[in-house]
């Protein structure tokens, strides 16, 4: 079994993580992740409001015995969700885990600490990851620039972001972006990290629920059908290759700004996708990890699949090193 500090820290026994991802994080597929020996994560902002959380977060609860956490992801924003309330609510339920992202979480992990909550905030670079450790988080996440959403703009991969972040933290910290198989667990330990945070491989589980067309959209898919988006307004996100997102790439090419694109990019037309199945609906995040996908498993299943085949994997390479140095 693999142990790691992550996994000691926050009593789970594999350490695989499925991110907190929007309309995507709910008690269904955290329950099944949680079961499955990883860390489920329910995501906060999915709930239209707090007391939509509260429920969701009890309905987890009746789901599994095991550690689960929430995501609460702040951003800049003219009408920002009312962020205290459902911080809050997290508080109140009793929830032991949580994981920030976006803007500065200072205020909130403050918060939650004082109710001895343990923090993983994501980020995309070392000195966020510094940031994050000297305010009190408990862990990071570190996104390279193969994960889905918002990767930051260094476009640092994780091959080198990784390694980086192992020589300058204290803390634990997992690996996120690209990560979909029991090869990149076992790299990524390797690498140094404690364990990995996985989104766009738990989109294509049984409990994951998004409409099976976009499930099936992301197993045919291969690497190379994501689209950059917002890379002119310096908020660049990864999103699948569609019509809509290659029409937001062409207006930005040409001059235009936000508000020529608002309309495109709405957020309730990226749920309609998840929802009715067109792929072409909206914009919809995903990760270059699909080139890696090819199934729709049950998520506790594949939570054990690829923890099994990254040990194997490990103990695989003990045996060819200590054999090349037993004939040299």
């Amino acid at each position: 079994m693999l142990r790691t500090r992550f996994t000691e820290e926050f009593g789970i026994e594999h350490p695989i993580v499925q991110g907190g991802m929007m309309w995507v994080g709910r008690a269904e597929l955290a329950a099944a992740v949680s079961n499955g020996g990883g860390l489920g994560i329910i995501t906060a902002l999915t709930q239209p409001t707090p007391e939509d959380l509260a429920e969701e977060i009890e309905r987890c609860r009746a789901l599994t015995d095991k550690p689960f956490g929430v995501n609460l992801t702040l951003t800049l924003s003219i009408n920002p969700p009312p962020y205290a309330e459902y911080r809050q609510v997290i508080i109140d339920s009793g929830v032991k885990i949580v994981e920030t992202a976006g803007s500065d979480p200072t205020v909130h992990v403050e918060h939650f600490k004082e109710h001895d909550i343990k923090v993983i905030h994501k980020c995309t670079s070392v000195r966020h990851a510094l940031k994050a450790q000297r305010i009190g988080a408990d862990a990071v996440s570190i996104d390279g620039f193969e994960a889905a959403g918002h990767p930051g703009e260094d476009d640092v991969p994780g091959l080198v972001l990784i390694p980086a972040s192992a020589d300058a933290l204290d803390i634990p910290f997992i690996a996120s972006g690209g990560f979909a198989d029991g090869r990149g667990l076992a790299a990524a330990l390797t690498l140094g990290a404690d364990g990995i945070n996985m989104g766009t491989r738990f989109m294509c589980t049984v409990e994951s629920p998004i409409h099976e067309n976009i499930k099936q959209q992301i197993v045919s898919a291969s690497e190379l059908d994501t689209q950059l988006i917002f890379r002119q307004l310096r908020n660049t996100m990864r999103a699948a290759k569609n019509s809509v997102s290659e029409e937001v790439v062409d207006i930005l090419n040409k001059g235009g700004r936000f508000k020529d694109v608002k309309d495109l990019v709405a957020g309730t037309r990226g749920r309609k996708v998840y929802e009715n199945g067109d792929p072409e609906a909206g914009i919809w995040t995903v990760g270059v990890a699909q080139g890696l996908i090819r199934d729709i498993p049950p998520a506790g299943e594949l939570v054990g699949r690829i923890a099994w085949d990254a040990e194997e994997k490990l103990l695989s390479l003990t045996h060819k090193i200590t054999d090349s140095v037993s004939v040299s």
